[in-house]
């Protein structure tokens, strides 16, 4: 996490300060990680998927084609989720509808 929190630091422009929404796994949350100053950590309430489409896009990941199965090695699990990965990414329909939040729109109509 720390890796990822300097990158994102590197790519804000300079001046500029960004702020990042985060959930409250534990490696977002640890004392460990030294936020760079030009970001503001927001942490998303507990298990709430309304304000994270990504939790409800690992479930569509799961329940489409990684649940059920068992897997050899480390290595098949890794193949089986960059497979699924690269499923969900061909179908950019399927993300939008499952990321789309209505009251998220203030403003625009569709």
């Amino acid at each position: 996490m720390q890796l990822h929190l300097n990158e994102i630091s590197r790519h804000v422009a300079r001046g500029a300060h960004t702020v990042l929404l985060l959930d409250r796994a534990g490696w977002h949350t640890t004392t460990n990680l030294d936020v760079p100053e030009n970001i503001t950590p927001i942490f998303l309430p507990w298990r709430e998927p309304k304000l994270n489409p990504f939790e409800n896009i690992w479930q569509y990941l799961r329940a489409n084609w990684l649940s059920n199965r068992v897997f050899e090695n480390y290595h098949g699990i890794i193949e089986a989720i960059c497979d699924a990965w690269q499923r969900l990414i061909a179908e950019p329909e399927t993300i939008t509808s499952i990321g789309m939040r209505q009251w998220a729109h203030i403003g625009h109509t569709q």
